[in-house]
């Protein structure tokens, strides 16, 4: 009898592999980093945005891997997700920190989540295209708390009683870093490669302990890109494991974001110009930004001089000068209004921006038309003495 009292307080604590302790913390570490990367590769990435084909056979481990470790459902997440990019940033969308608060979308993530898969509207209005076979409906949709309950029974035999221990982490890793971390600060803080219509941030450059969707403003900019990183220091760990996995004839990339091409010396404005500079808009209006910056340090000090603005009003101005000028509410405008009021050179680099952005937004104007506005505002830009401004311009025609 004693024996089997040894025996079982021996498995209690130490389970059937009797790991130490750095080797459960090993194990916990790689177990919901597979997680993150099913998440981002299968839920993400495939299904929500269709960025690309996934073969059977990893399809078929992230479903069973899933239904293991988060309990969800694809077409409910694939569904709220889809939501929340057509509706990003309003009232209805299920999850923005800009309309419910920062502090409900780090903290509540996922309950805000579980209510909103619960909407039978957003199901049938967004979950389409979702897998439906026997296994979806029979198992993974329909005993889909059972999948949680046998990882349990997998930890608690691998490692004893630490393996609750384990089994918890696993099951607060997706709610903490998907449905908090990222649906919130990546909303909320943060820097921006783009100025796309919503408040989508980068979180960090380096994206590896999320698997890439800490690169979440490159994402909201090119959604339905299976890359999300952009810049040459960014790093997109789940971009890594896509190509390995196309490398072995497993997956199939559909898009990817537009990288910029330029025809060294081009001086014509010609329809490929118009078609490059349309379709890398968001590289272009980000180079614009650039631009203003350096024009602004050059400007700031005749400034405050002039006008005798505080610091504190000038930078708030500037924040503002480099936004996306629609996105600018009344009081806004009004206070950079009377800042430029002060600066023809930031006027007139204001006004140019504005002008810039009308040429792909005319959905009535002919493409011969387009040309032409292209043409008259490079040839503008160039004779407006100011040198940043013309330096953009003459990056601009190269766009092909």
């Amino acid at each position: 009898m004693s024996t089997f009292i040894e025996s079982l307080v021996d498995f209690l604590s130490n389970g059937l592999t009797r790991a130490s302790g750095w080797e459960v913390f090993i194990y916990t570490m790689v177990v919901t980093h597979i997680t993150i990367a099913s998440v981002t590769i299968f839920l993400h990435r495939c299904q929500a945005h269709r960025a690309l084909e996934l073969h059977a056979i990893p399809s078929h481990f992230f479903r069973f891997w899933l239904w293991m470790t988060t309990g969800q459902v694809t077409k409910e997440w694939a569904a709220v997700h889809r939501k929340h990019h057509a509706k990003c940033e309003t009232e209805e969308d299920p999850h923005s920190p800009q309309t419910r608060g920062i502090k409900k979308v780090l903290l509540e993530g996922a309950e805000l989540y579980r209510i909103e898969s619960k909407n039978q509207e957003t199901l049938q209005k967004y979950g389409h295209g979702t897998p439906d076979d026997w296994m979806e409906r029979n198992v993974y949709t329909r005993f889909s708390w059972q999948g949680l309950a046998l990882m349990l029974i997998i930890n608690f035999s691998l490692f004893g009683v630490i393996g609750v221990t384990v089994w918890a982490v696993q099951m607060m890793w997706i709610p903490i870093t998907a449905a908090g971390i990222i649906n919130g600060i990546g909303h909320y803080w943060g820097y921006r490669n783009y100025d796309c219509v919503d408040a989508s941030t980068n979180i960090f450059p380096i994206g590896i302990l999320i698997g890439g969707e800490e690169l979440h403003n490159n994402h909201h900019t090119f959604g339905t890109s299976a890359k999300l990183s952009s810049k040459w220091y960014e790093f997109d760990i789940g971009w890594l494991y896509i190509r390995t996995l196309e490398t072995l004839g497993l997956a199939k990339v559909k898009k990817v974001a537009p990288e910029p091409k330029f025809v060294a010396n081009k001086a014509a404005v010609d329809m490929e110009t118009l078609q490059a500079v349309i379709t890398n808009r968001y590289d272009v209006m980000a180079k614009y930004a650039k631009t203003l910056r350096r024009t602004w340090r050059e400007e700031v000090a005749s400034l405050r001089e002039k006008a005798q603005f505080e610091a504190a009003r000038l930078k708030a101005t500037k924040v503002l000068l480099q936004r996306e000028p629609s996105k600018l509410v009344s009081e806004q405008q009004q206070a950079l209004s009377e800042v430029l009021a002060h600066s023809n050179v930031l006027k007139t680099m204001h006004d140019m921006r504005v002008e810039l952005g009308l040429i792909w937004e005319r959905s009535t104007v002919s493409r011969e038309q387009l040309v032409q506005q292209l043409q008259d505002w490079c040839t503008r830009a160039e004779a407006s003495g100011i040198k940043t401004l013309q330096e953009f311009s003459l990056r601009l025609r190269t766009y092909a």
